[in-house]
């Protein structure tokens, strides 16, 4: 019986060390010490920037299809849908969509997904801008790219950000067969991040003698977004830097920011896509063009689209009207039509706004500062995600997170990344006290980021070296009845997010790196 006993112990041991290591090895910190402290302001000879742009696709490779019997855009056996065995290995080989629901396997590409890049050099310090048609980039897979690139070029501050795009593969994890399996393909992963190292790497190898133009119209685009929460304020701000050949006077590339979800096809699209920033980049390289007219005529070179303060959340959904004006057609469904109609739109803002702009920026030098830190890893479901390997997120220290902001100045422009959603009341101002609340604080999140910001051409770059999912106010956090604005059940937002300390955390660190940029005689790194 004593035997029985021991050994009984020590299977449960075994159990239990077993148990360990296998939760052990989902939660390490996959970058062990990492730390970026980054601060670069030195006074120099104002120099000519040096400017590269490139391009690389990042399609995935569908082998099965699937038949949707009822129509509801998740494959579900048990219903009666089927898929293809093209391989002969009795499962789906599924490619899992990201955003809105699980088990939504895409049935074809619409059009390519990219990694575009855009880097500038001053002569002395690098940065770049990699933008990827991607729900969300991890901060921990923005340091694989930046391992990639460290021994091929010399880029001080690689930032890699994704569009959110809701119709392609799923990066993060949440997205799969159903809520407990990932959707991450990670061959697809690797696929992404050297097609990102190499986009930075190109860009870099590209990089020539340029002149920046920089532009934004912060009201016309209003129409095409809306909030679906209070309280409603927009981002609708569209803002521009043109890159044109000192040698040649071509347009080498732009870069455009605009904040609103790209998810204007909605969940039952099963073609994978970049939605509506693949119109804007077409637009502006090509044109506009309407029933295979010329509108308005395209810069040419390489546009990278990168996505502002989405949180709130911004959206075009199907019960939000787009008015086409060249065809005198109102979209509400959500199409590919609607979406075009959307995109060539924001590309004629974007124009438009290049057009009436005499801002070409002076002989100047990067200023920046960059900053990694630590957030609680608050929410219970993300952490049980983590546990079980469905969000591949190692933590820092127990239970919290290692996540990355930074702030830049070129002359008139600035720039600050966002690691997630922003909410825009945190960015505009007008984060509201509603009764309600779940903690009874005045606004904690004040005052607005861009107030603090040099003035000229204010980019925020939001899903900027992360995705942490939403940073709300923490004066608006709701999770608890009674509910704000009266409302019968908790707002979304909250299940998406990291935790209530999220903002206020973000908001401190991004006060910081701003603060940097107006102090001289300053260059040190980690």
């Amino acid at each position: 019986m004593k035997r029985w006993f021991l050994g009984l112990g020590a299977m449960f041991m075994l159990f239990v060390l077993s148990l360990f290591f296998w939760v052990y090895t989902h939660v390490k910190d996959r970058h062990p010490d990492y730390q970026l402290d980054l601060i670069i302001n030195n006074p120099q000879k104002p120099a000519q920037l040096k400017v590269g742009f490139s391009a690389f696709p990042i399609n995935p490779t569908i082998t099965e299809t699937w038949t949707d019997l009822d129509g509801d855009a998740r494959y579900d056996a048990s219903k009666g849908d089927t898929f293809e065995d093209s391989n002969g290995n009795g499962k789906f080989d599924a490619v899992w969509m990201a955003g809105f629901h699980q088990s939504r396997p895409a049935q074809a590409i619409h059009d390519t997904l990219w990694a575009r890049t855009m880097l500038i050099d001053d002569g002395s310090t690098i940065i770049s801008f990699t933008s990827l048609d991607a729900i969300g980039f991890g901060h921990d897979d923005v340091l694989d790219v930046r391992k990639l690139i460290a021994n091929q070029v010399d880029v001080d501050l690689p930032i890699v950000s994704s569009t959110h795009t809701h119709e392609a593969p799923d990066l993060q994890g949440i997205w799969g067969p159903n809520r407990y399996k990932s959707g991450v393909d990670t061959a697809y992963m690797r696929y992404v991040q050297h097609q990102a190292a190499r986009s930075i790497i190109e860009a870099y190898q590209q990089r020539e003698v340029a002149h920046l133009r920089v532009a934004q119209d912060l009201s016309t685009a209003t129409s095409l977004v809306t909030d679906s929460r209070q309280p409603y304020v927009l981002d609708p701000g569209l803002r521009i830097v043109e890159a044109v050949s000192a040698d040649s006077s071509k347009t080498l590339g732009t870069l455009l920011s605009w904040g609103n979800h790209p998810e204007t096809l909605w969940s039952r699209n099963l073609e994978i896509t970049s939605d509506f920033p693949h119109y804007v980049r077409q637009g502006i390289e090509k044109g506009i063009v309407i029933q295979d007219s010329l509108y308005v005529q395209g810069l040419g070179g390489i546009c990278v689209y990168m996505s502002g303060a989405i949180g709130g959340l911004m959206t075009t959904d199907p019960d939000w009207p787009i008015k086409d004006p060249w065809l005198d057609t109102t979209y509400l469904e959500p199409t590919f039509d609607k979406a075009k109609s959307q995109g060539l739109q924001l590309a004629n803002i974007a124009l438009q706004a290049l057009q009436d702009s005499s801002e070409w920026l002076q002989p100047t030098h990067i200023k920046l500062s960059a900053h990694t830190f630590e957030i609680p890893l608050d929410n219970p479901n993300f952490r049980l995600a983590s546990v079980i390997g469905l969000l591949d997120r190692g933590y820092s220290s127990w239970m919290n997170i290692r996540t990355e902001v930074a702030a830049i100045q070129l002359g008139p422009l600035s720039i600050i990344t966002v690691p997630g959603e922003i909410y825009p009341e945190i960015v505009n101002g007008g984060i509201e006290k509603p009764e309600g609340q779940d903690f009874d604080i005045e606004a904690v999140e004040t005052p607005a980021l861009r107030s603090l910001m040099p003035a000229g051409y204010q980019f925020v770059l939001g899903l900027a070296n992360d995705q942490i999912g939403y940073i709300i106010p923490k004066s608006e956090w709701d999770e608890n009845p009674p509910y704000l604005y009266g409302a019968e059940r908790s707002p979304y937002g909250e299940t998406n997010s990291v935790g209530p300390e999220t903002a206020p955390v973000i908001y401190r660190e991004l006060q910081s790196v701003i603060n940097h940029l107006s102090q001289e005689n300053i260059s040190y790194a980690p």
